[in-house]
Parts: C-alpha cells; sequence; structure tokens
C-alpha cells in the first residue's frame, strides 16, 4: 500500500479506495442535500394509518386547553401556527386536502397519511399536514415525484464497520437514523420530472470520457455510490474507478442493491428468495407479541409466541450503525399495539400517554406481511456482500480518477449554487392563510 500512496507525483490516477487524495466525498459528488425531517412531536407518524386518523379526529375534535395538550406544542408549531402547504398537497379536496388556516380555528378535513422510509429498511406513516411538523423539509417535498429517488446517510458510528453507510429510497425519507447520528439526505435530482441531476457540474463529462460516453448516467452513477460508498467521520467516501470494466461491474451490483432498496416499487416485482428458502409464518403471531428472539439451529424468527421460518441468520444479524435492523423494527411495532412510543421511534423520544396512545389496535396483519418482506430484503442484501467484498479487493489494485483530475476538469470545488435547491418551480404552493407563495 505504501508503495502505490508514493506512485508517481501528477499521474492521473491513484491505486488504492484508501487513498486519501483519490476518494470523493459523498458531499462533493451529490452536493445538495438536506437535513433530516424533525416532526417536533412522536404521534404525527407511525406505522399504523388508521391509528393516525384516529389521533387526528381526537385532536380536531378538542378545544382549548385540551387541543393544546394534545398537541404538544413547541417553539416552531402550536395550534394557533400558521404555516404554508407542503408542496404537492391539495388544500382544496375532502380525502387527501390540508388547510393553511391555524388549527385551532379550522382544523380541515384529515389528510391521507403518506408512506414514508422511516431509518433504514422500515417504512412508515405520515400525517402529511405542515401545520403538525417542525420541519417537514419542503424543498424535498418539492421534488419528490414517481421518478425521484434519495440517497440517505446513516451516520458514522465509531468502531461499527458492518452494514451498508448508506440507502437508497423513493419514499420520502425522514432521514431517521438508528443510532441516533442522522446523516444528510441527497435527492438526485433538483427538479421534479428527472431533471437538473444533483451532481457536480461537469461529473458526468469527465465519467463519459473515462469510461466511454454510454457508461454514465445519474442512475449509473447513484448505483456505484450505493455499492462503493464507505463510511468515515466526515461522511460517505467514495472511490472513483478509471478502469470501465470495473466501474461496470460496481453499477451492475448497485443497480441489483437499488432494486432491493427500492422493494420493486420501479419494476414492480417484489424481491423474492429462491424456492425453499422463503420464510412463511409457522405459528400465527398474537395480538400484542412480547418479544422477539432468533432460534440459530432451526432458522426461525421466535414473535412472542407466532415463528417464522426459514430466517437466514444473514437476515437477522444484518446490522445498520450497529443496531440490528429486524429487532428495531419490531420494537417499534410492538410498541405501537400497546399504544406506547419506544425511545427514538420518531425521533422524538416517548411521550408517555396523549395522541400516541390513541388507535392501538394490537398487531395488524399488515405488518406481518411486511416482516417477511423485510427478511427477505435483508436476507438477498446479505447475500450480495461477497460481491460487494470483491468490488473493493478489485478497487484497491485499480486505477482511481484522482482528486486533481477533477481539479483539473473544474469538478472540484463544487460551486456553491449546486449546493443550494432550484429556486424557481413551475407552479404556485400555498402559503399561511390560503395566500400563495413565491418561489
Amino acid at each position: 500500500m505504501a508503495a502505490r500512496r508514493t506512485a508517481a507525483a501528477g499521474a492521473a490516477t491513484a491505486a488504492g479506495s484508501g487513498e486519501d487524495s483519490a476518494a470523493v466525498e459523498l458531499d462533493e459528488l451529490m452536493p445538495w442535500s438536506v437535513r433530516p425531517l424533525r416532526t417536533g412531536r412522536a404521534w404525527v407518524s407511525g406505522p399504523d394509518p388508521a391509528a393516525l386518523r384516529a389521533r387526528w379526529e381526537r385532536l380536531a375534535a378538542a378545544e382549548g386547553a385540551e387541543q393544546e395538550r394534545l398537541f404538544r406544542p413547541s417553539r416552531s408549531r402550536t395550534p394557533h401556527t400558521p404555516v404554508a402547504a407542503l408542496p404537492g398537497r391539495s388544500t382544496t379536496g375532502t380525502d387527501t386536502g390540508t388547510s393553511t388556516g391555524r388549527f385551532a380555528r379550522e382544523p380541515g378535513a384529515c389528510p391521507d397519511p403518506v408512506r414514508i422510509a422511516h431509518g433504514p429498511f422500515d417504512e412508515e406513516w405520515l400525517l402529511p399536514d405542515h401545520r403538525l411538523i417542525d420541519a417537514a423539509r419542503p424543498e424535498l417535498w418539492r421534488v419528490g415525484d414517481e421518478r425521484q429517488l434519495f440517497a440517505v446517510e446513516h451516520g458514522h458510528v465509531p468502531q461499527t464497520t458492518a452494514g451498508p453507510a448508506l440507502s437508497v429510497t423513493h419514499l420520502l425519507p425522514d432521514g431517521h437514523s438508528p443510532a441516533g447520528r442522522p446523516g444528510r439526505i441527497r435527492p438526485l435530482y433538483r427538479r421534479p420530472g428527472a431533471t437538473d441531476p444533483n451532481l457536480a457540474p461537469g461529473l458526468l463529462d469527465v465519467l463519459r470520457a473515462r469510461l466511454g460516453p454510454e457508461a454514465a448516467d445519474p442512475e449509473s452513477v447513484l448505483a456505484w455510490i450505493l455499492a462503493a460508498a464507505l463510511p468515515s467521520p466526515s461522511g460517505c467516501r467514495v472511490p472513483l474507478p478509471a478502469d470501465a470494466e470495473v466501474w461496470a461491474a460496481g453499477v451492475e451490483l448497485g443497480r441489483e442493491l437499488v432494486r432491493l432498496h427500492l422493494r420493486g416499487a420501479r419494476d414492480g416485482e417484489r424481491p423474492r428468495l429462491p424456492g425453499g428458502r422463503r420464510p412463511y409464518v409457522r405459528a400465527a403471531l398474537q395480538a400484542r407479541p412480547t418479544g422477539i428472539a432468533y432460534d440459530a439451529e432451526a432458522e426461525a424468527l421466535v414473535v412472542g409466541d407466532g415463528r417464522i421460518s426459514p430466517v437466514p441468520a444473514g437476515a437477522w444479524e444484518f446490522t445498520v450503525s450497529g443496531v440490528r435492523v429486524v429487532e428495531l423494527w419490531f420494537e417499534r411495532r410492538a410498541a405501537a399495539a400497546v399504544g406506547a412510543v419506544p425511545e427514538g421511534a420518531s425521533g422524538d423520544g416517548p411521550e408517555g400517554g396523549g395522541l400516541d396512545a390513541v388507535g392501538a389496535r394490537g398487531w395488524i396483519p399488515e405488518w406481518t406481511s411486511e416482516l417477511l418482506e423485510l427478511i427477505t430484503v435483508l436476507a438477498l442484501l446479505d447475500g450480495l456482500r461477497p460481491r460487494q467484498a470483491a468490488l473493493r479487493a478489485r478497487l484497491e489494485q485499480a486505477p482511481l480518477i484522482s482528486r486533481d483530475e477533477l481539479r483539473a476538469a473544474g469538478v472540484l470545488p463544487v460551486p456553491a449554487s449546486a449546493r443550494r435547491p432550484a429556486s424557481v418551480l413551475g407552479h404556485q404552493e400555498e402559503g399561511p392563510e390560503g395566500q400563495f407563495a413565491l418561489l
């Protein structure tokens, strides 16, 4: 390695993925990023949409001091705070509309809960009303559509190397980190309709010149990042190969990783394990399961009195930021089944009563289906780890596109304008009290 680090000065490439001068920060490749959502109150999100509707109805029916207590005011939001509508949300319908009037005066109809990515490999529901959320990050809602993808950093945890450094989702991500160290949310596109890629200006030109005219497009770059990114205290670092074969292998692997992260949302094909390895419910899960454990000998997941098998050990042991994914997923739903919010479940901590206890129905059938799919996704991701290890081994020997080359091409340093969201969009947005906002 030392010999590679002292390779000829001024070379356009540098060897070794650990080469400090060659590794590129994700923040330089995808320069526009957004901080995680901050709800300010845990009851606005959860794994059961029916519970969210029940909470809304109770809050809307309450008045005065009781509504204030249930709302749980913060410095950013109270029932009397006028707030603009979330981008992309109608304020005129009875099913999906949300009012921009003050909640205490004009609650309006309950908005349809929307599916969000709640941290890595978990999906929950959110009441999409800007009046209820301290920091909803409207810039994310503004660019979210059926073609958008979001890269979400998990945050660096010292002495933790297992698990992916980031994940990709088509859903609006809240950016929650299981270890309490949230990273950044990076949309792939700066505008709706898959236009204006959130990539350093000139990066695609350099990649195409080095790797072939058809080698690089925004989704290929994202696929490469997912396959090759490594965590570091300063954020994810991404080696960029100058070898077209290495790039092609990484992009192919990354596309498979993206497909699993999206759970077939783009192609309509849900992930499936081979026949004979697909998990099934062997004993029904009870209404309020009290714990979860893994029977390694039988390859079975024991959920209270319920039992699911076969469950590969790799799915059970799959961690992100040092936290076991399946265990955390279960804890959130077990707590919701009895009307309690586990520590950190929505980034706001336990609330001890109030609206977070409204609507608990016990364990619902949808969660069992979601658990089977989660096991499948994690098992398939675990099965791709040897390919990721092989890719990283190739990168140790492959020539890389150096930071000096990116500087010479004008890609680095990234201009300040690339770190800001697109400022002008082709539609109007409703501001507080029904006024239109200017963008």
